[in-house]
């Protein structure tokens, strides 16, 4: 399976309906400044810790500021064996309430 692109409003509805799991690869200051509610920083968690132990069928949601940067992390987990793995067209400017 290849990376999905997803619209913002999917992806809430996606986070609504199933247990997925957000990551936000902004800088750390962009971060703080504001993120999706239970979005983990990329650089806060040990990747090949992440990588070994996140369920890899569970689905993951990747946001950077515009999505582009979202689309080349999105391959590399899905390279790693993440199953459903999609990058929030947009990324966050495109998130409601951003």
């Amino acid at each position: 399976m290849s990376q999905v692109n997803i619209s913002a409003d999917k992806a809430q509805q996606m986070m609504a309906a199933e247990d997925v799991t957000v990551l936000d690869i902004r800088d750390a200051a962009s971060y703080s400044m504001g993120h999706i509610e239970t979005a983990q920083h990329v650089e806060a968690i040990d990747v090949e810790k992440f990588v070994a132990e996140e369920d890899k069928d569970k689905p993951l949601l990747v946001y950077c500021f515009h999505g582009h940067a979202s689309q080349s992390a999105a391959v590399f987990f899905q390279e790693h064996g993440f199953n459903r793995v999609f990058s929030i067209d947009g990324g966050y400017a495109a998130w409601p309430g951003s």
